[in-house]
């Protein structure tokens, strides 16, 4: 892999010719009104492998602009309106959500629903998903997925206000993809003694910790990330990180990242 950095502090990382998985952050906002160059649109991942071009979560930004992105299938973690109203008007190609979801969104034309089971692998396109329950709205229950391809294994959970089980659920995981809507102060309360709302980053990081995942990258980002300084907020995060041996950094719209395949077989065999 061959990583470069633009002015504003991001990190970029060109696929190698035997990259298995190829991630595209391409978009990185929460559901709030600021933007900036960095985070523009509303948070979504484009997981490739070969043909496959699998859009996690299509929210309102997304509306009118899927022809670009040519997605061969839609993946949603949750029906609030940054993650699935970009789906407003149907869809180019099959959609899969949980039942949770589905309900949530009926309305929709979309010609080709897929439901998720929770807790049980389904392959996509190649690429094998697990979703996995998560507290984080009672209107819009959301779901984090395990995704897996040969070896390669990354955690995607973009709102979450609590993973319950985190070091069971995350163990093995390459790379943890968190929500980024809070540094230090979570946007918790509950409601019928359910967490709602935004765990803090710090708070994941200790998540990665205990699961022994030596890599996060936060997306989903929230007000004080989007109009912050970027390289300010990178050393932050990197230095909170660190004390959790946690590689740790946010990320941009147009963000890549590749993962060969066996990644974690390879690493473990270099610190042997």
């Amino acid at each position: 892999m061959l990583a470069r950095r633009d002015h504003s502090g991001a990190r970029y990382v060109k696929p190698a010719a035997s990259t298995l998985l190829t991630l595209t952050f391409i978009g990185t906002r929460g559901e709030i009104e600021l933007r900036s160059r960095q985070h523009r649109r509303h948070s979504s991942l484009l997981v490739q492998r070969g043909p496959a071009r699998i859009m996690i979560d299509c929210g309102a930004d997304w509306l009118g602009r899927l022809k670009r992105i040519a997605p061969t299938v839609i993946v949603l973690t949750h029906a609030h309106s940054d993650h699935a109203a970009g789906l407003a008007a149907g869809a180019p190609c099959a959609v899969y959500a949980t039942t949770e979801t589905w309900n949530s969104i009926r309305r929709f034309p979309i010609s080709k629903r897929l439901r998720l089971p929770l807790r049980k692998s389904v392959m996509i396109d190649g690429v094998r998903f697990k979703a996995i329950p998560v507290e984080h709205s009672i209107r819009a229950p959301a779901v984090g997925y395990r995704v897996s391809a040969q070896g390669s294994h990354f955690f995607y959970l973009p709102d979450v206000a609590r993973l319950p089980n985190a070091s069971a659920v995350l163990r093995g995981i390459d790379v943890y993809i968190g929500d980024g809507a809070t540094i230090k102060r979570p946007m918790l309360r509950k409601r019928d003694g359910a967490l709602i709302g935004h765990a803090s980053i710090v708070a994941q990081l200790e998540w990665c910790k205990q699961a022994a995942v030596r890599r996060a990258i936060f997306t989903h980002c929230g007000t004080p990330v989007v109009r912050g300084d970027a390289r300010k907020l990178n050393d932050t995060l990197w230095r909170l990180g660190r004390k959790r041996g946690v590689e740790a950094r946010f990320a941009c719209d147009g963000d890549r990242l590749s993962l060969p395949e066996g990644q974690r077989a390879q690493r473990t065999k270099k610190h042997a």
